[in-house]
């Protein structure tokens, strides 16, 4: 995985600063070269597959983690969310990505990858403050997200506890 994440590192790097917000997201396979997983994935064999030796090397490398963060930033303006300080919420385009969260789409399942990843790779933090922006928006009306995505949103950020679907 190593190989892996030296990829993920590249990557991120020039599809950040030289792609366009929909062209980017819209590559299916980055989001998984970004926010790997432990589990192999379902829609692109050859994502990379974290073993706990690749989590400890996240969780021990502050480089690692800090092109995560502006893989997890970038992922944040896509859906027209931004950070204030610890707290993420509607950003200055949330009206353009909200149509991310009017009906179940593609991009739920992107949310679940993101957040997973976050708290394997050592920013539980953001995943957290990401789950409670995702929680405001449900209750302030703003997104229509299901019982049953919700919980496995939560599910995903704090397995030790989890939420009944």
């Amino acid at each position: 995985m190593r190989k892996c994440a030296a990829k993920a590192q590249i990557l991120s790097k020039c599809r950040i600063r030289h792609s366009s917000q929909s062209a980017y997201f819209d590559a299916v396979a980055l989001i998984q070269w970004l926010f790997p997983l432990q589990e192999p994935s379902q829609f692109n064999p050859d994502a990379p597959v974290l073993s706990d030796e690749d989590i400890r090397i996240f969780r021990e490398d502050a480089s690692l983690r800090e092109n995560l963060a502006r893989s997890f930033e970038r992922f944040l303006s896509f859906l027209g969310l931004a950070r204030d300080e610890e707290r993420i919420g509607p950003g200055p385009n949330f009206e353009r990505g909200s149509g991310v969260f009017t009906s179940p789409n593609h991009n739920w399942l992107r949310i679940t990858r993101v957040l997973t990843s976050l708290r394997l790779l050592g920013l539980e933090a953001d995943g957290q403050a990401f789950l409670a922006c995702l929680q405001d928006l449900v209750k302030n009306g703003q997104a229509k997200v299901s019982n049953d995505t919700m919980a496995y949103w939560q599910n995903a950020t704090f397995p030790d506890r989890p939420m009944q679907r």
